[in-house]
């Protein structure tokens, strides 16, 4: 009988005896393409780096478009909502501030320093509820009196928050 512990003669001369590894390539031909990408990408980063960063300037006057853009915006949102549902200038009033609205959005929406501001968060839901009112029951249905005097509380809410510079 074959001892569990001890190996038996057919399974020894079926093994092969462990060779070492050899040992890792060391030499300056396998390092030198890694230090090469890393200079070349460092160098582009701080060529690069100046012309990405904005001048105070330039970040003063993309604030003072987006402050005019904003209030523009307000305006409309005011007039539209609160035109008379039988006036015959709803249609038009409708489709100009949806067309408004989406350029607004398309580009504020991926501004980084401006998503965390009250008056962007505030007017992108005022902005959200009206085009879904009218996206749902088309550009004549009245707003209901709730939803209006939500949108009209947001959208003072923004411009109080873009008196403020927020």
């Amino acid at each position: 009988m074959a001892s569990l512990i001890t190996p038996t003669a057919a399974t020894t001369a079926t093994q092969k005896p462990l060779t070492p590894l050899p040992p890792r390539a060391t030499t300056t031909a396998a390092v030198v393409p890694g230090r090469r990408n890393f200079l070349s990408l460092s160098a582009a980063a701080l060529f690069l780096a100046p012309a990405a960063a904005a001048p105070p300037r330039a970040a003063a006057e993309a604030d003072d478009e987006y402050v005019k853009e904003t209030e523009e915006v307000i305006s409309k949102v005011r007039a539209t909502i609160t035109l008379d549902k039988t006036d015959p200038n709803i249609a038009a009033a409708v489709a100009e501030l949806r067309e408004t609205s989406n350029t607004w959005v398309a580009k504020y929406r991926r501004e980084k320093a401006l998503l965390g501001r009250a008056s962007f968060r505030d007017m992108y839901s005022a902005l959200n509820a009206v085009s879904g009112h009218y996206i749902s029951f088309g550009p004549t249905a009245p707003i209901p009196a709730k939803r209006k005097q939500r949108i009209l509380e947001e959208v003072e809410t923004a411009e109080k928050a873009l008196l403020r510079g927020r």
